[in-house]
């Protein structure tokens, strides 16, 4: 299974956020959308960063006025990013393997999604679930 099969169910709409942007901008995004990450962009879109709750909450157990902080400051630049023709397991190990919850998808240099962790589990419960039921049909037409 490839990306561009999660993304042709979950949809490509990627919440998006400047590196300018206060931190408090962040959190109302994260919260009022109630999702994880936010994909850091620049004036062309192209992804520079991520920011996620967790960025914010270890910056909170250190700094109280982080509020006002551009999300630059607290943003993760090493983006680990795939593409709509890379395989579902392989973007699965290396999600397990770095520890991301989120992963932005590009194609052309362009942002194009992004997929949580919870997505690909679900991908791959769903492909898994379909061979079991097509195994069992077998079993039951073969009786």
């Amino acid at each position: 299974m490839k990306i561009h099969n999660i993304l042709a169910t979950k949809g490509t709409g990627v919440t998006t956020i400047g590196p300018n942007e206060a931190v408090r901008d962040a959190l109302r995004s994260l919260s009022g959308l109630d999702i994880g990450g936010l994909v850091v962009v620049d004036d062309a879109r192209n992804p520079v960063g991520i920011i996620t709750e967790r960025d914010i909450i270890r910056e909170a157990a250190r700094n109280e006025n982080l509020f006002s902080q551009p999300v630059h400051e607290l943003m993760t630049s090493d983006l680990i990013m795939a593409t709509p023709d890379d395989d579902v397991d392989s973007v699965a190990v290396t999600m397990t393997d770095k520890r991301l919850r989120h992963m932005p998808i590009i194609s052309e240099g362009k942002l194009v999604g992004i997929l949580s962790i919870r997505d690909v589990v679900k991908a791959l419960h769903d492909q898994l679930q379909g061979e079991v039921d097509t195994l069992q049909t077998q079993l039951i037409e073969g009786c």
